[in-house]
C-alpha cells in the first residue's frame, strides 16, 4: 500500500497530515510513503528529513495517487479529482458543512473518513484529533493573551514596586478550556472558569481555578461530553448573570462551542464596556460567530478599549507540535483499520468496528453523513 501526504493548501495553514517520526513508523511496517514537496514546510520539516525517514518526495499529483491520503484540511474539488477511484483519505472533513465535499468524494468513488467524528471512546483518545489540537489551542491561546496584554500575569515583586497577579477568566472547561486554565495558572495568574456544565466543577478547582457558578434553571450538559444549547431564558439569565463577574476580568480566555451551531454570546457589549482599557478576551470560538458579538475572526481589534482576538486556527502557531500530534492520531487510526494477510496489509471490515463505523463518510459511491451522524447521537 502507498500512503500519500500532500501540501496543505488552506490559507494560514502551517500543518501537515505525516511527520518524519510516523513515516518512519510506516516504513517500517512495509508501507511506501509519498510526501509533496514542501508539505512539511510550514512546520519546519524539511524534504530531506522525510527522505531520510523513508519517504519519497513527489509532486502534487503523485501525493494524490496514493492508495491512502493522510490530509489536515478536507480536499478541495480539484484535490478530490486528482485521487484515485477507491482511495482511502483519512482528515479532517468539516462535517458541519457541506458545501458538496461529501458528494464529490463519493462520486470519485473515495472512502473518506471523517476525524472529526472520532467517538468518545477510551481506546479511541490516541486517535482523537480534536482533543490533541484543542490542547495545543488552549496553551497558545494564552500565550497569545499574555503577549497582547501590557501587564505581568503573575504577581512580582521588585524594588521598583510591585504588581499584582492578572485575573483571567476562561470560558468553557473543555479540553481547550482546561489548558488554558493550567497554562494561566503556571504563568501565575488567579485564574477562575465558567462552564454550563456543572461536573467539570471538579476537574477546574484540580487545576487550582475557581469555579464560577449560577444557577440557570437547568444544565447545559449535551451528549458525548459536549455542551448543549440552552433554552433562551437560561441564556439570558446567563448573560446577564455573567457580565458583572467579566467586567473585573483582566482576560478572557473564551472557548465555548456547541458542535454544528454558532457559538453561544457569552460576552455581551455591555460587558466588553465594563472592562477596563487594555483589557484581553481571545475568543477561540470566532471561527463559528464568537462567545463574543465583537470579535472579527482571524482579526486582533480594539472596541471599547478592550482587546479583542479572534484567532481561528490557534494550532497552525505552533505547527511542529501540532503537526507531530496530528499525525501520531492519523498513524494510530490506520493502523486500526488494517490487518496482515500472508505479511500484506489488507483493510478490515469498516463497519465491524465502531470507531471505523462511525468516521467512515463516504462508501462505495455514496454518502453516509447522515447515518453516521444519527448513529453517533445514539451513541452519546
Amino acid at each position: 500500500m502507498k500512503i500519500g501526504v500532500p501540501k496543505e493548501i488552506a490559507v494560514g495553514e502551517t500543518r501537515v497530515g505525516a511527520t518524519p517520526e510516523t513515516i518512519k513508523k510506516l516504513h517500517a511496517a512495509g508501507f511506501s510513503v509519498v510526501v509533496e514537496t514542501g508539505a512539511g514546510s510550514g512546520a519546519h520539516f524539511t524534504d530531506q528529513a522525510y527522505r531520510q525517514a523513508g519517504a519519497e518526495v513527489v509532486n502534487t499529483s503523485r501525493a494524490f495517487a496514493a492508495d491512502i491520503i493522510f490530509k489536515v484540511h478536507k480536499p478541495s474539488f480539484n484535490e478530490i479529482a486528482r485521487m484515485q477511484r477507491g482511495a482511502v483519505l483519512i482528515s479532517l472533513l468539516d462535517m458541519c458543512h457541506d458545501d458538496g465535499t461529501f458528494d464529490a468524494l463519493a462520486e470519485q468513488q473515495v472512502q473518506a473518513f471523517a476525524m472529526e467524528m472520532m467517538p468518545r471512546l477510551s481506546r479511541a483518545q490516541t486517535m482523537d484529533v480534536l482533543s490533541s489540537q484543542a490542547n495545543i489551542a488552549g496553551y497558545r491561546a494564552v500565550l497569545e493573551a499574555s503577549r497582547l496584554y501590557g501587564r505581568f500575569f503573575p504577581m512580582m515583586m521588585t524594588s521598583a514596586g510591585s504588581a499584582k497577579p492578572a485575573r483571567v477568566v476562561v470560558l468553557g472547561a473543555g479540553v481547550a478550556g482546561l489548558q488554558a486554565i493550567a497554562t494561566a495558572r503556571r504563568l501565575g495568574a488567579q485564574v477562575w472558569s465558567y462552564d454550563v456544565r456543572p461536573e467539570v466543577k471538579e476537574q477546574v478547582q484540580s487545576l487550582g481555578a475557581k469555579f464560577i457558578e449560577f444557577d440557570l434553571g437547568e444544565s447545559g450538559a449535551g451528549s458525548g461530553g459536549y455542551a448543549k444549547q440552552l433554552s433562551p431564558e437560561a441564556r439570558a439569565k446567563q448573560q446577564q448573570m455573567l457580565q458583572e463577574e467579566l467586567k473585573r476580568a483582566d482576560v478572557i480566555i473564551s472557548t465555548a462551542l456547541i458542535p454544528c451551531m454558532p457559538a453561544p454570546v457569552l460576552i455581551t457589549e455591555a460587558a466588553v464596556q465594563g472592562m477596563h482599557e487594555g483589557a484581553v478576551i481571545i475568543d477561540m470560538a470566532a471561527a463559528t460567530g464568537g462567545n463574543c458579538p465583537l470579535t472579527e475572526p482571524d482579526k486582533t481589534v480594539i472596541k471599547h478599549d478592550v482587546i479583542l482576538c479572534g484567532i481561528t486556527n490557534f494550532p497552525a502557531l505552533m505547527p511542529s507540535d501540532a503537526s507531530n500530534f496530528f499525525a501520531r492520531n492519523l498513524y494510530n487510526f490506520l493502523m486500526l483499520m488494517l490487518e496482515k494477510n500472508n505479511a500484506q496489509w489488507q483493510f478490515k471490515d469498516f463497519f465491524a468496528d465502531e470507531i471505523t463505523n462511525m468516521t467512515l463518510i463516504t462508501h462505495q459511491g455514496k454518502v453516509r453523513f447522515e447515518t453516521t451522524k444519527m448513529a453517533k447521537k445514539k451513541a452519546g
